[in-house]
């Protein structure tokens, strides 16, 4: 018998939709906000066109805001550009089932111009590039990357209708680690859990956290392309699956004043023996490449905030005692800092805590390999560990509002040296779309500070 959870080659494909098993391929990329964006296939027509020609989608897609409205300011997609096309390829090796829709495969593609030259600017592209000068010093990254939500008992249409106010979440009170509070949802955990298996996903576990209605499924680490294409798969199809359960989710980074949702990715380095290189005989079991790519992460943390904390709501997380960081430091097994040292031997490897749910992770690991291979280039030294409370210490401190990350950003020389003008632009804009967005709203804390009383 085939094996049902393992990724699925063109032949399988192929016999499945000749059995009938198949009826839909999903053709997919991610877009500036890790969504996933594309077309779903009848299968037969998917096999006999798409699988050797790709398709086409509107090039917008990379250049609209968070509500898919069309914005100036990019320099690739525009009304006076005509807002064409750019080519969809498919990446055979993502193929996969996708249980939670019945009859359902899907796979990622990868974005090129009618020339065939990639969409530099595209996430997947993005990453790739970084991967690619990682791999010319002999290296892989290996990635995982930790994803929390809250789960609402309302659907996302009654969560809309509301305003997303007076929702109910799905726990009561702190569950964090409580297998009692995990049980209350283990039917919705349990479809998610075996449904991401048999898509693919290698499932750890699943785990209560503080804020009410808080959770976090973990899966195993992988090649760092990897993480982020089941990342996105996941991401989607937990929405997905909440909703066929009449529930919702939702990965935004601080969804109310108690615990935000966090996305903290954990990375080594593989050699081309697939050793870890980030071990070693120095100062807590590090090589001397763990140390500069460390070294790597601190020199560039601020200026790629951008990439770890994309949105405006991203930067309410970082409040003192809250376990997302506010020091631009180091330590060894230390949740106070914003890059946390675990493991030894096989599993050294480092933890960057800025990213929250709502994170991109194409750009973000993108950032943590470029960092890396700045600290690697420059032969940059590893300051001292943070022993104790980084909240209290006087350490450089994180941006504090999406304005400041972008300006750091698009000021950045190491942005520049690692991803090009191209890149810092687009990114630079989306922050601007965003912030001109919210800078233009009247929101409902002013409504309820200034109607009668001022």
């Amino acid at each position: 018998m085939a094996d049902r959870t393992a990724p699925l080659s063109v032949e399988e494909l192929h016999a499945l939709v000749a059995g009938g098993e198949i009826d839909t391929v999903v053709l997919a990329f991610p877009d500036m906000q890790g969504r996933l964006q594309g077309k779903r296939f009848a299968a037969r027509f998917f096999l006999d066109e798409v699988l050797q020609h790709g398709t086409e989608g509107c090039n917008y897609l990379l250049a609209v805001d968070t509500e898919m409205n069309t914005v100036d300011g990019y320099a690739m997609s525009s009304w006076d550009r005509g807002y064409g096309d750019f080519a969809m390829h498919p990446d055979l090796s993502t193929l996969r089932r996708v249980p939670w829709n019945e009859g359902t495969a899907m796979l990622h593609a990868d974005l090129a111009w009618n020339d065939g030259s990639p969409v530099v600017a595209a996430p997947r592209q993005i990453l790739r590039r970084q991967l690619e000068r990682l791999a010319e010093l002999g290296y892989t990254a290996q990635v995982g990357t930790e994803l929390e939500f809250i789960v609402f008992k309302d659907t996302y249409e009654q969560a809309w209708d509301a305003g997303y106010r007076g929702l109910t979440p799905a726990n009561q009170y702190n569950i964090d680690y409580s297998v009692l509070g995990t049980g209350r949802i283990e039917p919705l955990l349990r479809r998610i859990r075996n449904e991401m298996a048999a898509a693919g996903l290698t499932v750890e576990s699943a785990k209560g956290e503080c804020n009410p209605g808080q959770h976090e499924i973990a899966f195993r680490y992988d090649e760092a392309l990897v993480t982020c294409d089941q990342h996105a798969v996941y991401k989607t199809g937990a929405k997905e699956i909440a909703s066929q359960e009449g529930m919702s989710i939702t990965f935004m980074a601080k969804y109310n004043e108690r615990e935000g949702n966090s996305c903290h990715i954990h990375l080594s380095l593989a050699d081309a023996d697939g050793n870890n290189a980030m071990a070693g005989d120095g100062e807590g079991g590090m090589s001397d490449v763990m140390r500069h790519f460390l070294a790597g992460q601190l020199a560039a943390l601020r200026d790629f905030s951008l990439l770890y904390a994309p949105n405006i709501n991203s930067y309410k997380r970082f409040q003192p005692g809250s376990f997302a960081p506010t020091a631009v430091a180091w330590g060894h097994d230390n949740r106070t800092c914003a890059l946390r040292v675990v493991g030894h031997g096989r599993s050294m490897r480092f933890e960057n805590r800025l990213p929250g749910g709502d994170v991109n992770p194409y750009l973000a690991v993108a950032g943590l390999v470029a960092a890396g291979l700045h600290g690697i280039e420059q032969k940059l030294e590893l300051p001292e560990p943070c022993p104790g409370n980084a909240y209290a210490a006087d350490f450089a401190h994180v941006p504090t509002t999406l304005r400041e990350a972008a300006e750091l950003w698009e000021n950045s020389p190491i942005a520049q040296a690692a991803f090009g003008d191209e890149v810092v632009a687009h990114y630079r804009n989306m922050a601007r779309v965003e912030l001109d967005a919210f800078d233009a709203a009247v929101t409902d804390w002013e409504l309820r500070r200034s109607f009668e009383r001022m």
